[in-house]
């Protein structure tokens, strides 16, 4: 007959499972969050805020110029002209959408940060009136 394998009593547990179980898990949600800037209070430059709209807007607008140029290409050169009228409105449509994509997201990213200023303001606020 086999025996059943016994079960760890308190001094036999691994290194991790006794870290599971002591660990503060609130703290290492609120640390490992995406937003962790939400929770401290550095004030970020306006680059490291607008970088990424700023790049697709960029990126956008070299696109939707690539565009033209090919477009307009296939009015003055004959040769390649079916080529030409291809690609063109596709770069064209290509850099309109990341242009306007990147256009959108700016003020969604000011709302977002007054909206966080709002909330960091009444969170202040409260811990003014409650920790008494």
């Amino acid at each position: 007959m086999e025996m059943p394998p016994k079960s760890p009593d308190e001094s036999e547990k691994s290194p991790q499972s006794k870290e599971l179980i002591t660990s503060d898990t609130g703290s290492t949600l609120c640390m490992s969050s995406r937003s962790e800037s939400m929770w401290t209070s550095t004030s970020r430059s306006k680059w490291d805020i607008y970088h990424k709209p700023v790049i697709v807007v960029s990126v956008g607008a070299a696109i939707f110029l690539f565009g033209v140029v090919i477009t307009s290409l296939s009015c003055f050169l004959p040769k390649n002209k079916d080529v030409y009228k291809m690609c063109g409105p596709a770069f064209l449509s290509l850099g309109l959408m990341l242009l306007v994509c990147g256009l959108v997201w700016i003020p969604i990213i000011r709302k977002k940060q007054k909206q966080r200023q709002k909330s960091q303001f009444l969170q202040s606020l409260k811990s003014f009136f409650f920790n008494r």
